[in-house]
C-alpha cells in the first residue's frame, strides 16, 4: 500500500527541466505589456527608427523588381524615408484617421461580424454545436466533440463558451473524466483554429493583415478571404482525427479516474445539458434550407454562359445556353478573363457572402424557432455582435498607425529584401525555409496570444522577405496558421486561456496554469508534427493549392 505523499514534499515538487522552460516562457510573456500598449509602444518606436535610419544613417537597398514595375523609383533604390522632421508630422498628423479607417482588416470583421450575431443572437450557434455533441454516443462522442470544435471557429467565441463547458459536462455524464472532454473540445476549438469546412471571421482578418504586407512589395496585390480554404478543409479532417486519438490515448489515461469531490458542486448547467428541443430543430431544419438557398445564389453567381449536366461513361445528358439578359449570371466571375478563381469578385468580396450567409440562415432559424420575430431582434443581434468589439476596435487603431509607419518609412521594404538577399546567398530558399518560419510563428505565440496582433507584426516582414525568394502571400500565411494554431492551446497568452481555465476549475479547485499546459502539450506537439506533413505533402509534394486562385509561388508561374 502506498503512503499519502507528506503535504509539504505536495507543495513544492521536484521541478524539471521543461517544467522549468514553461516557466520561463510565462515569465517573458508576463513581461509584455497589453497588446494595445504593444502597438502604440511599436509606432513610436518605428518614428524613431524612422529618424535614425533614414535621417541619420540614409540607409538604402536596390529594388529587386523590374524597371516600371508599381512604386520602383527611377534609379531602382529604395531608401529609409524619416518620419522625424516637419513632412512626416504633418503626414502622421493628417493621416492619423484614414490610416485607422482604411486599414483593410477593420472592415471585413465589422461587416462580418454582423451577420454572426444575427446567428448568435437567434440561437443557431448554440443549438448547432448541442446537435452535433449531444447527438453522439459514448464511443463517436470524442470525435464530435473536437470536429464541433473545428467547427466552432467559423464564431470564434462560440466554442470557448459553449462548447468546451459542454464537453465536460458530457464526459462526466458518460462515465468519463470531464478535463479529458474539455481539453478534447479546446484542442478543435484553438488548436483547430486554421482548420475549418466554412470561412469564418478569421479568414477576411488575416487575409487583410496579409494583403497590407504584401503590397509593401506589390501595391495591387490582393489576398481573399478563402485563401487558404482547400487547405482548411483538408486540415479539419486531419485535426479531427488527431485530436481525437490524442484525447482517447494519451490525455484521458493520464488524467486516470476522475474524483468528483474536486468539483464545484455548482458545476452544473441543466440548460447545457439540455438535448436540442423541438422548436429549435424545426429552426435548424429552416436553417439548412436557407443555407441550400445562399449555396444555390452562390453558384448563381459563378455560372457560365451554358448550363449543362453529363455523367461518367454516359456522356451530356442535356446542355442549355443561359440568355445574356439573365441579370446575375456569373457576374461574379472575373469580368476580364471569366475565370472563377484568379481575382474574381466572388472571393475578393468574399465577406459580402460571410454576412448574408449568417444573416440569412440566421434569421431563418430564429424564425421558425420563435427567437426572432421582427427586424428589431436582427438588429439588436447585429448590434450585440459589434459592442462586443470595443477592445479589438481599439487594438486595430494603434495596430494600423504601426502598419502605415513602417509602409512610410520603407523600413520593412528594407527588411525584406536584406532578409531575401540573405536566404539566397545562405542557399536557404527551398521549401524547408518554411519549417523555421513555421517554428518562428510558434515561439513568438508563446508571448503574443493574439493571432491578428502577432500577424499584423510579423506579417509586413516574413510576407515580403518570402514573396522576394519565391512564394506566394497565401501560403506563406498558411504557414503562419500552422505555427499560430499549433501552440494557441499552451500559451497563457491566448485570450480565452483564462476563461478556459476558470472552466476546467470548476471540475478541479486545486487546478493550475501549468496543470493545463502539461495536459495540452500533447495535442500542441502532435498538431505541429502531423500538420507540417501535410503542409509540404500538399503544397510541394502534390503540387496543390492552398485556396482557390492560390498559387504557392510568387509570381504565379
Amino acid at each position: 500500500m502506498t503512503s499519502r505523499p507528506d503535504p509539504q514534499s505536495e507543495a513544492a515538487p521536484k521541478r524539471g527541466a521543461f517544467t522549468r522552460f514553461l516557466d520561463a516562457v510565462e515569465w517573458l510573456g508576463n513581461l509584455l505589456p497589453h497588446p494595445v500598449t504593444l502597438f502604440a509602444i511599436l509606432a513610436g518606436l518605428m518614428i524613431l527608427a524612422s529618424g535614425f535610419f533614414g535621417g541619420f544613417l540614409q540607409v538604402a537597398v536596390e529594388d529587386p523588381r523590374p524597371e516600371g514595375a508599381a512604386g520602383r523609383t527611377a534609379d531602382g533604390m529604395i531608401r529609409a524615408v524619416s518620419l522625424m522632421n516637419e513632412d512626416g508630422f504633418r503626414r502622421i498628423f493628417t493621416s492619423l484617421t484614414t490610416n485607422f479607417t482604411s486599414f483593410a482588416p477593420l472592415g471585413v470583421v465589422l461587416v462580418a461580424m454582423l451577420g454572426v450575431g444575427v446567428a448568435e443572437k437567434s440561437g443557431l450557434l448554440s443549438a448547432a454545436v448541442r446537435s452535433i455533441v449531444l447527438g453522439a454516443n459514448r464511443h463517436t462522442v470524442t470525435v464530435a466533440v473536437v470536429f464541433a470544435g473545428v467547427l466552432s471557429n467559423t464564431a470564434s467565441e462560440m466554442g470557448y463558451v459553449v462548447l468546451v463547458p459542454l464537453a465536460g459536462a458530457v464526459f462526466y455524464a458518460l462515465g468519463r473524466h470531464p478535463l479529458a472532454g474539455m481539453a478534447a473540445a479546446f484542442a478543435g476549438t484553438s488548436g483547430g483554429y486554421s482548420a475549418n469546412l466554412l470561412i469564418g471571421t478569421i479568414d477576411p482578418l488575416l487575409a487583410g493583415i496579409t494583403t497590407e504586407a504584401a503590397q509593401l512589395i506589390d501595391p495591387e496585390y490582393v489576398v481573399s478571404a478563402p485563401a487558404n480554404y482547400f487547405f482548411m478543409v483538408a486540415s479539419t479532417f486531419m485535426i479531427t482525427a488527431i485530436g481525437s486519438l490524442v484525447t482517447i490515448f494519451i490525455v484521458e489515461p493520464k488524467l486516470g479516474p476522475y474524483d468528483s469531490s474536486r468539483a464545484d458542486p455548482s458545476v452544473f448547467d441543466d440548460n447545457m445539458m439540455q438535448p436540442v428541443s423541438s422548436p429549435e430543430k424545426k429552426g435548424l431544419m429552416w436553417a439548412g434550407i436557407a443555407s441550400l438557398g445562399v449555396f444555390a445564389a452562390m453558384a448563381w453567381t459563378l455560372m457560365g454562359d451554358e448550363l449543362s449536366l453529363s455523367l461518367p461513361f454516359i456522356g451530356t445528358l442535356f446542355s442549355v445556353n443561359i440568355p445574356d439578359w439573365l441579370p446575375g449570371w456569373g457576374a461574379l466571375r472575373n469580368p476580364e478573363t471569366g475565370e472563377i478563381f484568379r481575382q474574381a469578385p466572388f472571393f475578393t468580396g468574399f465577406v459580402t457572402w460571410i454576412f448574408l450567409f449568417f444573416l440569412i440562415v440566421g434569421f431563418a432559424y430564429g424564425r421558425a424557432a420563435g427567437t426572432m420575430k421582427t427586424d428589431r431582434d436582427v438588429i439588436d443581434g447585429m448590434a450585440s455582435a459589434i459592442s462586443t468589439l470595443g477592445l479589438y476596435i481599439v487594438l486595430v487603431f494603434f495596430a494600423a498607425q504601426f502598419v502605415a509607419f513602417f509602409g512610410w518609412s520603407n523600413l520593412g521594404a528594407i527588411t525584406a529584401v536584406t532578409g531575401a538577399q540573405f536566404l539566397i546567398d545562405t542557399g536557404l530558399t527551398g521549401p524547408a525555409i518554411f519549417i523555421g518560419f513555421i517554428l518562428m510563428c510558434c515561439f513568438v505565440n508563446l508571448m503574443l496570444g493574439s493571432a491578428s496582433a502577432q500577424w499584423a507584426v510579423t506579417a509586413p516582414i516574413f510576407v515580403p522577405m518570402l514573396m522576394l525568394v519565391g512564394y506566394s502571400p497565401e501560403v506563406i500565411q498558411a504557414a503562419y496558421r500552422i505555427g499560430d494554431s499549433s501552440t494557441n492551446i499552451i500559451t497563457p497568452m491566448m485570450s480565452y486561456f483564462g476563461l478556459i481555465l476558470a472552466w476546467m476549475t470548476r471540475y478541479d479547485k486545486k487546478l493550475g496554469i501549468g496543470t493545463v499546459i502539461a495536459m495540452m502539450l500533447p495535442y500542441s506537439m502532435a498538431f505541429l508534427i502531423s500538420w507540417i506533413a501535410l503542409f509540404f505533402l500538399w503544397t510541394f509534394a502534390l503540387g496543390l493549392e492552398v485556396g482557390p486562385g492560390s498559387p504557392t509561388f510568387y509570381p504565379a508561374s
